[in-house]
């Protein structure tokens, strides 16, 4: 797909509350050919925006009351997710892949000229045989997300992410780490990448296209400046 510099495009955001979620909604607030954003929470985000529309809904597994203000949109970018520490593999198979898919499956049907991103994570693994839990279910999802009928669906898989200095949903950790990041990513230039970038390769897939649905941290950085 290669639309011109005039598309308007219409998204979904999950996980808005959450800190790849707050970064990746200020990249489409802030960008001039994405016209409207619909954030969907289980509570109050606290942002607002001309372009935003916010819908706060309980229960990601049951979206029949809301359906309606889901329909008309050409993107879903789903920064929704849990980390898997503590959680044994049954409960977080139920929060990362049945959630994920009763969502995906629900926009796929309601919209039928749409891009799905999803955010998965670096070392996912796509043969959902290894031995980490984790990975195996991240592969797990990302498989079945591919098999739905979207027009475009991409899995990403950034590591390291840095977030804006202005961010609000940052963790502790990350803040107290950030000084660290400029080392890390001269060390390792293909496992981190700004949250912005992350945001800007979204829009870019959903605009221009990519020619695979996985795509790598140096995937995302040459997507995010091309």
């Amino acid at each position: 797909m290669n639309q011109s510099s005039s598309t308007k495009i219409r998204v979904i955001v999950t996980g808005a509350t959450g800190m790849v979620g707050e970064g990746v909604l200020h990249e489409c607030l802030n960008h001039p050919q994405v016209e409207a954003v619909l954030i969907v929470n289980r509570k109050p985000s606290g942002f607002s925006h001309a372009k935003l529309t916010e819908v706060i809904h309980n229960d990601f597994f049951d979206l029949t009351a809301i359906e309606q203000q889901l329909v008309g949109y050409n993107a879903c970018y789903f920064c929704l997710g849990v980390s898997s520490v503590g959680m044994k593999e049954p409960e977080y198979t139920t929060v990362t892949y049945d959630l994920t898919l009763n969502f995906a499956k629900t926009l796929s049907r309601l919209n039928s000229d749409m891009t799905f991103t999803y955010v998965s994570g670096a070392h996912t693994d796509s043969t959902e045989k290894g031995s980490s839990m984790w990975a195996r279910v991240k592969g797990k999802t990302e498989n079945h997300l591919a098999r739905l009928p979207f027009k475009q669906e991409f899995n990403f898989r950034p590591g390291l992410m840095k977030a804006a200095p202005d961010a609000q949903k940052t963790p502790k950790l990350y803040k107290y780490l950030e000084w660290l990041y400029p080392f890390l990513h001269l060390l390792f230039p293909n496992s981190s990448c700004l949250l912005s970038e992350v945001g800007q390769a979204m829009i870019n897939v959903t605009l221009h296209g990519f020619d695979k649905n996985i795509l790598e941290v140096s995937d995302i950085v040459a997507v995010a400046h091309n």
